[in-house]
């Protein structure tokens, strides 16, 4: 998927919300255990419900991993019903991969030819060599962390080196990499005051943003500071979606969640 082809999903949808579905077995309603694959099953149901108000969904492949064969195969359901209904949507495998030159090359073979994701997610610490990679695949994009929602962030990415912050300079060293057009960051909602220096640095690349809801980071906040002209965010919500309800009307009591952000999105892009 090209940039545009996103920028004009959003626009007609007036939304920018990516749904994550990070499938615990043990959270998912009991009435799906009897099937034959549960995690599919849920996963289905929630696309089928959330899908004309989601232009991304986010699958955290650890969710899946943790089962072994049987999650790896509910994952490939998963993304082959997605390509297959509703190939307009954006995908995302939230995999945090990155290693030497050759092990990341069949990262990327993995999830961009075989499973045949839109984007992944990745790790910079080991440089240049561990990313270019994946930027290497026409049409896929490489989401980079940059600065992080969770406690531990602190611990690195907001350090000082020669009186600027390690998460900018990340950012910016990244800029000169072959096909850096191809990025995009993951910058947490919990952090909506670094949203302004940081499109300073990157102005037009998409930033996809976990934190909203559960983790208590603020919609508006992060539109104010990091909206571009082009959107360019995308905002993750997980729990808030699909465990909304663990009853029968799951699907529809994820609906529900997934249309009020909508409505709020909406509402901001009008402003």
């Amino acid at each position: 998927m090209t940039t545009q082809q996103l920028i004009a999903q959003i626009r007609n949808k007036k939304s920018f919300l990516c749904i994550g579905l990070d499938v615990d077995i043990y959270k998912i309603p009991k009435h799906l255990l009897a099937l034959e694959d549960p995690i599919f099953e849920f996963n289905k149901a929630i696309i089928d419900a959330t899908h004309d108000v989601a232009v991304s969904y986010k699958p955290n492949t650890a969710f899946y991993e943790a089962y072994g064969i049987k999650g790896w195969i509910s994952l490939q359901k998963t993304i082959d019903y997605l390509n297959e209904k509703h190939p307009e949507i954006f995908t995302i495998a939230d995999a945090k991969r990155g290693d030497i030159g050759n092990t990341s090359t069949m990262y990327a073979k993995a999830f961009f030819e075989y499973l045949n994701f839109d984007s992944i997610t990745v790790a910079p610490y080991m440089g240049k060599d561990s990313v270019e990679p994946f930027l290497a695949f026409e049409k896929k994009h490489t989401i980079m962390l940059a600065l992080t929602s969770n406690e531990g962030a602190f611990d690195f990415q907001t350090l000082a080196i020669n009186g600027t912050e390690l998460y900018k300079q990340v950012i910016e060293t990244s800029k000169t990499w072959k096909n850096a057009e191809n990025l995009m960051y993951v910058v947490g909602a919990t952090k909506a005051e670094y949203f302004s220096e940081i499109r300073k640095i990157v102005p037009n690349n998409f930033l996809l943003v976990p934190g909203v809801g559960a983790q208590g980071g603020s919609l508006s906040e992060v539109c104010k500071y990091g909206m571009n002209k082009n959107i360019g965010l995308l905002i993750n919500s997980s729990r808030g979606i699909i465990y909304a309800s663990n009853g029968i009307d799951f699907a529809e009591k994820a609906r529900a969640e997934a249309i009020k952000i909508q409505q709020e999105m909406e509402a901001l892009l009008l402003n």
